[in-house]
């Protein structure tokens, strides 16, 4: 639980992060040089991992390609365009929905759910539900770009749990990384030609940074983990703690505000949260 909370909580920077930069970086570059960073960090941990293990990786090319796809290439990049016209607490509280989507990816993998797991789910998931209808999140353009986010991370967290048995964790989060990076590059390619570079400023590069370091390679470490130690049904309740998080950080450093009706909803999710995390005995 605790990997998964700490996942959590630092992803919820990218969201104000996606938001901060939709002025001055395009989506695609930022998620192009996000996953260059976060490929760099951990390059020193992973790559001779993976080196060693090129056999096995080989052989599951397809499989790793695909979880590269969604968890790398499509899913940051989605949000990122999203962010050039969505608030980051409103996308914090649609991304929410993932989970739901995680628990029923599981349900047809033949995991048991549980009924206070599920309890614990429907709850969290009525007060995302509710928050997004009545809680002032509103819809705007880029709100049609955070259900397919939400698809891939759900797709990508649901495939974890069928990583090839041997292939050591550190050199599969690197070898993602490698592979999410090349598939963004014909991409990255467009994006220069038609809206031109950015500039590598204090304000740019210090947000890439971050995004790169502690939201993808710190992050996407703890996640899978977690993942891997609970599976994707108990650490998708856990991301419900998202919103929560997204929304004191755009408050304190981008001045969304959330209303009463929006803290009583994210009450509602935190409930789900502590219902649905518990252990079965």
């Amino acid at each position: 639980m605790a990997c998964a909370a700490l996942a959590t909580v630092v992803w919820s920077g990218s969201f104000v992060t996606s938001r901060g930069l939709h002025d001055s970086v395009p989506p695609i570059q930022h998620a192009f040089w996000r996953w260059v960073i976060a490929l760099l960090a951990v390059a020193p941990f992973g790559a001779r991992r993976a080196w060693r293990q090129r056999h096995l990786l080989r052989r599951h090319a397809r499989y790793v390609l695909l979880v590269s796809l969604l968890g790398v290439a499509l899913y940051n990049t989605l949000v990122n365009q999203a962010g050039l016209t969505t608030p980051a607490a409103t996308m914090g509280m649609i991304m929410a929905a993932s989970p739901v989507l995680m628990a029923v990816f599981d349900r047809l993998g033949g995991v048991r759910l549980g009924a206070r797991r599920t309890t614990g789910l429907l709850l969290a998931c009525a007060g995302v539900v509710l928050l997004v209808a009545g809680g002032g999140a509103g819809f705007t353009p880029g709100t049609l770009w955070m259900p397919a986010a939400a698809c891939c991370f759900a797709g990508y967290s649901a495939l974890l749990r069928r990583r090839p048995a041997g292939l050591d964790g550190t050199a599969f989060l690197f070898t993602t990384f490698l592979a999410g990076t090349v598939l963004l590059l014909p991409a990255h390619a467009v994006s220069l030609a038609v809206q031109g570079g950015f500039a590598p400023v204090p304000g740019t590069v210090l947000p890439l940074l971050y995004v790169g370091v502690a939201s993808s390679a710190l992050a996407f470490f703890a996640w899978n983990k977690a993942v891997a130690l609970i599976g994707a049904t108990r650490a998708g309740i856990v991301y419900y703690l998202q919103p929560v998080c997204v929304a004191a950080l755009s408050w304190a450093l981008l001045g969304e505000h959330t209303g009463a009706t929006g803290l009583l909803c994210l009450a509602l999710i935190l409930a789900g949260v502590v219902l649905g995390a518990g252990s079965r005995r």
